[in-house]
């Protein structure tokens, strides 16, 4: 079973970190490079950068399966819409069911808040996760590039689940 815990103290924003620098080095050095990724570990889920989005309000939860933190997930409201900013399992962990926990998690809170639909962004190239998603009743809504500085972009597809 997983467990889901929030992420309120330095020692959980750390988790969160660490968890982001092993998930994302072994999984989007291969689709956006080591240099992207470190920029955007950096800009997005060093402890400082997580710990100003919670004080923005987004909220951040660790995932927690056979005794051992194995994943995190943060989302925050846009109007209407519950966006889920990020989803990431370890590799050794994936297929047990961790992410889908998460998601019936994620869905149970907007209904809860009376939201519309969940809408996320995943890397074009990302097939699994796209997969992963579309399994979960998500549906590809658009395309978008962001630029997000340092002469890097994010290439995303953008996907949504009416509620």
């Amino acid at each position: 079973m997983t467990n889901i815990v929030p992420v309120k103290s330095k020692t959980n924003i750390s988790l969160v970190a660490n968890l982001a620098n092993t998930i994302w080095t072994e999984h989007y050095t291969p689709i956006i490079g080591l240099g992207q990724v470190n920029y955007m570990l950096d800009k997005f889920q060093s402890e400082k950068a997580i710990q100003e989005q919670l004080e923005k309000g987004v909220a951040y939860y660790l995932m927690q399966f056979q005794d051992a933190f194995v994943g995190y997930f943060s989302f925050s409201i846009r109007e209407d819409v519950l966006f889920l900013s990020k989803l990431y399992v370890l590799k050794s962990a994936r297929g047990n069911g961790i992410a889908r926990a998460a998601l019936s998690f994620i869905e149970l809170k907007a209904k809860k808040l009376q939201l519309a639909k969940i809408t996320l962004t995943v890397n074009k190239y990302n097939s699994n996760s796209i997969a992963a998603y579309v399994k979960m009743g998500f549906i590809n809504a658009d395309s978008i590039v962001q630029d997000i500085g340092n002469g890097y972009v994010m290439d995303d597809y953008v996907l949504e689940k009416n509620l």
